[in-house]
């Protein structure tokens, strides 16, 4: 755990509130530079993945971000897709304002560290970047409002942009989270930016059951070796979950022993707010993203299928 410090100074250092001017057209003149980047990210990543302990797993990480930031500070970076990196999440927002790159770090005692970057896209051509510490040690109420330095990290696999009202956007992020070796999370995240166009994690946006409290994020706990669903219907207009209920009345707070009861619940966005609905029928598959249940790294540890 003390190699990690290390980590969040050198990610700050190296790519804190990066502003650089660049002319954000589709038009790479860099392409080859950014081909060298990114295959010396993925000799990076190959040392990450087969790293037998915490030290040498830290050392080729800081390696990692510090190759990714220079890559990202090229100019016309934000258009280079780096989709050959299959270790790291990177998502683009549909309005082509922002992306997001963020990665986890399993450690031997099968917790996780997550490691991320907001990189953005202005109007005017500037490019702006800001690294993503997690503070999730630190983070003791998971309704907390949060800025990029204590961020309640996540690897995300989807972003959906919310719009209206004349209002500043904000994002809708799907994450698989991790926890430990008994349990796994997964978190409805909601990015929006401040006047100083800084990045905000959690927004009093999320409505449960009439009589509970407005949550500025959701986060969900199961058990390791089950998966769960959360993902965005297109369908039906709605971000669809597993109902988790535990396995046996006596185990009721206690999520290592919590999983799917086959019955589905969902978030539908009205007027700019998410409004639990509970009980929906699906006509489609569970999406493949309930694979992000557990860390990628560990192949021999299969989901338990609900279908």
């Amino acid at each position: 755990m003390k190699a990690l410090k290390p980590l969040i100074i050198l990610f700050t250092l190296c790519c804190a509130a990066t502003n650089i001017s660049a002319q954000h057209s589709y038009n790479l003149n860099n392409t080859a530079q950014f081909k060298a980047y990114q295959d010396s990210l993925l000799r990076i990543s190959d040392d990450i993945y087969n790293a037998t302990n915490n030290e040498d797993q830290s050392f080729a990480n800081a390696k990692f971000i510090k190759t990714l930031v220079a890559a990202l500070k090229t100019p016309s970076s934000f258009n280079f897709p780096f989709d050959s990196l299959k270790r790291i999440s990177i998502l683009k927002s549909p309005d082509n304002s922002l992306r997001i790159f963020s990665w986890q770090l399993p450690l031997s005692d099968g917790t996780y560290r997550f490691f991320g970057s907001v990189q953005i896209a202005t109007k005017d051509g500037e490019l702006k970047m800001f690294p993503l510490i997690d503070g999730t040690s630190n983070i003791k109420d998971i309704n907390l409002i949060t800025d990029h330095k204590n961020w309640y990290g996540a690897r995300y696999y989807d972003i959906i942009p919310v719009k209206g009202n004349g209002k500043q956007p904000f994002y809708i992020l799907l994450g698989w989270k991790g926890n430990n070796a008994k349990s796994s999370k997964k978190v409805i995240e909601i990015l929006s930016f401040d006047k100083l166009n800084q990045p905000i994690f959690g927004k009093d946006i999320v409505d449960g059951v009439k009589g509970q409290a407005i949550k500025n994020r959701v986060v969900f706990e199961y058990n390791k070796l089950n998966s769960m669903t959360l993902a965005l219907d297109k369908s039906v207009g709605m971000i669809v979950f597993d109902h988790l209920a535990p396995l046996s009345p006596e185990m009721e707070g206690n999520f290592e022993f919590y999983a799917s009861d086959l019955s589905f619940d969902a978030y539908k966005l009205v007027g700019g707010r998410l409004k639990l609905v509970e009980n929906v029928e699906l006509k489609n598959e569970p999406s493949n993203n309930d694979e992000y249940y557990i860390d990628p790294k560990d192949k021999q540890i299969k989901a338990t299928k609900k279908f």
